[in-house]
């Protein structure tokens, strides 16, 4: 499956790395030359999590920044204990 976030959609994009040489001129040097331009993919920090969609609990592909702004309900913790089920 894709990296894309369900609610956002941001997924995988590409950019460039660049490499340089020398010293900045803010420093006494010449200026800074560039020598390289790489390709280079930003990934998105997608986490698999349980959530309430629709009143349904399911799972999707979410954000972390989606996950740390509260924007996903996260379905309740179950209190029920299979052993102390069985045991009465």
């Amino acid at each position: 499956m894709p990296r894309v976030c369900s609610i956002s959609g941001k997924k995988t994009r590409s950019g460039r790395t660049y490499t340089t040489r020398g010293l900045a001129k803010s420093k006494g040097g010449v200026g800074k030359k560039t020598t390289g331009k790489t390709l280079r993919r930003f990934k998105p920090n997608i986490q698999r999590v349980r959530a309430v969609v629709d009143g349904r609990v399911v799972r999707v592909k979410v954000a972390a920044k989606f996950l740390r702004r509260g924007l996903v309900q996260k379905p309740v913790k179950r209190t029920w204990k299979p052993d102390a089920d069985a045991n009465a």
